[in-house]
């Protein structure tokens, strides 16, 4: 966690000073030492807090490339977010006009696909509009309120993913018990707790990052307001905040973790047990794509966020953010398309617009 730097005495000595810290000259003060990063600002002391400036705007860095780049890399996610969309509507449609498709499993997977589209909707238009505008600044309101739903969504996601390995662990270890187990009540407050879980957590997170002071108008080296660049721009000490949310990161990601990493050990020791390779095989496909979209996830944000802040200075933050923010989404439908058979069934009745009236409980 980045260390309280306390300055005693501040002295701007240019207008882009001024507009950056927020603070009068005062010939009497000593010179302000010379930041270590271009997103960095000095910690304020708390006699100092009561002068400073409070910030309106932040600037999004974004990706500071040439205008043709600009435009190229504008068209590539716009293509992005538009199939990402499409992709996941066309789930959520398949998932509730096909009959066959009435099932946890399913269930969980239209949760999952109708959360990966406001996921995306988070980030990307704000992003988009940014490739093409040279005002790159986004309200101090609105960049709270893109953390807020951001890390709703992300917490949201760790619970869901645990929950669809839980169903999965149900169905391959226990599949007499499994209708018995995974009713439709059940499937309803679990996918309810995911969602509840997200909220609060993103809540506690805000409350902490909300109330920092940021002084004038910082600028935030990523493309949307994430929580360690903002905490790396606010001109206080933030390490109640770092470690308020090193906690909850730690809760809402190991615990999840932990159940995935458990049902998939005994779901893989089950498979192992049959004594037919075709049953192995039908086994395994059932929970492959899962397995996939799941480490796909979780590989990604993890390396962002738990890598030393030493590697910050690279970027790469931004290359790898753009892997669980944009990529990932984009391909989770298609990976869930290309191996399981049903849904590619269903998808092609939803297409071709001839549903199943037929439902399945639980």
């Amino acid at each position: 966690m980045r260390g309280p730097s306390l300055i005693s005495a501040r002295q701007i000595n240019s207008l882009d000073d001024i507009s950056v810290y927020g603070n009068t000259r005062h010939d009497s003060e000593e010179q302000v030492p010379e930041m270590s990063s271009p997103d960095a600002h000095p910690v304020l002391v708390p006699k100092d807090l009561e002068n400073y400036t409070a910030t309106t705007h932040f600037i999004l860095l974004g990706f500071p490339t040439r205008l043709a780049m600009q435009r190229l890399l504008f068209l590539a996610f716009l293509v992005a977010y538009l199939l990402t969309l499409l992709e996941n509507f066309l789930i959520i449609l398949a998932i509730r006009s096909d009959g066959q498709l009435h099932k946890p499993m399913y269930f969980f997977l239209s949760h999952l696909s109708f959360l990966e589209m406001w996921y995306v909707t988070v980030i990307s238009p704000k992003m988009l509009v940014d490739f093409l505008s040279w005002d790159k600044s986004i309200s101090f309101q609105g960049c709270m309120t893109q953390l807020y739903f951001f890390v709703t969504f992300v917490c949201t996601e760790y619970i869901l993913l645990a929950v669809m390995a839980f169903d999965r662990y149900v169905a391959i270890c226990n599949p007499l018990r499994y209708p018995v187990i995974m009713t439709t009540r059940l499937c309803g407050v679990l996918a309810g707790g995911c969602w509840l879980c997200g909220l609060v957590t993103a809540m506690i997170k805000m409350v902490f990052i909300a109330r920092l002071h940021y002084c004038g108008t910082p600028r935030i080296n990523h493309y949307f307001c994430d929580i360690s660049p903002l905490l790396n721009v606010s001109c206080e000490d933030s390490a109640q905040a770092e470690l308020v949310d090193f906690f909850l990161a730690l809760m809402v990601i190991a615990v999840p973790l932990c159940v995935v990493v458990t049902s998939y050990i005994i779901i893989l020791t089950t498979i192992l047990k049959i004594p037919s390779a075709q049953g192995r095989q039908k086994a395994f496909s059932t929970c492959a794509s899962h397995l996939t979209v799941v480490t796909l996830f979780y590989s990604t944000t993890l390396f962002t966020y738990t890598r030393p802040k030493l590697m910050y200075a690279y970027n790469s933050n931004k290359v790898v953010s753009v892997l669980y923010t944009v990529i990932v989404p984009l391909l989770n439908p298609i990976i869930y398309c290309l191996r399981n058979r049903e849904v590619k069934t269903a998808l092609k009745k939803t297409i071709l617009c001839r549903g199943s009236g037929v439902r399945e409980d639980a």
